[in-house]
């Protein structure tokens, strides 16, 4: 409900300017019909209202307010109110990723047959072929963070720049996981189709707060028992507000990824194509007819 009324906007602005010529002139009218005004120059207010008759208790239904509330609300219409936005028929079905590994001696523990590093490459190489086509791009990541391709359609070129990543290629050793985040959010802002971020990682420190609003998953890349026992990865991925993945035997763990990739997040609009919004004006149609229907009503014209 936030996010709608965040995005809360009129499709045509132009026509609430009319409301100003229709509260003036049902202002005017008001004034005109007000045959006591002139005497309440000159009588006390008090005193008036003894010295009238039927001057208490006006109607707020009357075919003025009708009017003017007609007039609202079909300028309202008119200026198409609107707080949800359509997906374009032209857009891309599949939604950017970016995958962060980390690269340092930890990730050659034999724990994960072959070893941590080569398990996330097999994962890496399995999701990619569902996502065969859809733009993903790679993040290393050691002591240091460094963008290895930007999203790109070209799944063979990502999976055969992860397989040869190793420790020897990295700078320095440590843990830059803040910095990888930060640069793989970055890649999906810069590239304005959004998407979502995957970190395959062993252990992770604190990353403190990062910048972004792309979807994350950590993927934990240690036997399942240990990696629910882990603290680190758990404290992590809250710090992420990420999503915490379980590594599974079976492809269970990869065709849920894919699908998180897949749907999380609006889809990308398609280059040059202007978003679209649901027009919520009709919703005001029925309350107009109601107000216009009094119009028919014997002798509301002259009440």
């Amino acid at each position: 409900m936030i996010d709608q009324l965040a995005n809360f906007q009129f499709l045509r602005p132009g026509w609430l300017l009319l409301l100003i010529p229709g509260v003036a002139l049902w202002y005017l009218q008001q004034r005109k019909a007000d045959a006591l005004a002139r005497w309440r120059r000159v009588i006390d207010p008090a005193l008036l209202r003894h010295l009238t008759v039927g001057s208490e208790g006006r109607r707020l239904l009357t075919p003025e307010n009708s009017l003017l509330v007609l007039w609202l609300f079909g300028i309202l219409a008119a200026a198409g109110p609107t707080w949800q936005q359509l997906p374009s028929p032209f857009s891309q079905a599949a939604r950017p990723a970016m995958l962060v590994v980390k690269v340092t001696p930890s990730m050659l523990t034999h724990d994960l047959a072959p070893t941590r590093l080569q398990r996330a490459q097999q994962k890496i190489a399995d999701l990619l072929k569902l996502r065969e086509g859809a733009p993903t791009g790679l993040v290393a990541y050691a002591g240091s963070a460094h963008l290895v391709l930007p999203p790109t359609p070209d799944t063979a070129v990502v999976s055969t720049m992860a397989d040869a990543l190793t420790p020897d290629l990295m700078p320095r050793d440590g843990d830059a996981l803040a910095d990888a985040v930060q640069l793989a959010s970055k890649t999906l802002a810069d590239g304005g189709q959004g998407g979502s971020i995957v970190v395959f990682a062993d252990t992770a420190q604190s990353p403190g707060k990062v910048s972004g609003d792309s979807p994350i998953t950590l993927f934990a890349m240690l036997p399942p028992q240990h990696a629910s026992a882990d603290s680190s990865l758990h404290a992590a991925a809250s710090a992420l507000n990420a999503d915490l993945q379980l590594l599974t035997l079976d492809n269970t763990d990869i065709d849920d990824l894919a699908h998180t990739l897949a749907t999380a997040g609006p889809p990308p609009p398609a280059p040059g194509v202007t978003p679209r919004w649901q027009e919520a004006g009709y919703w005001l149609t029925p309350v107009i007819a109601l107000l216009a229907l009094l119009s028919f009503r014997r002798g509301w014209v002259l009440a």
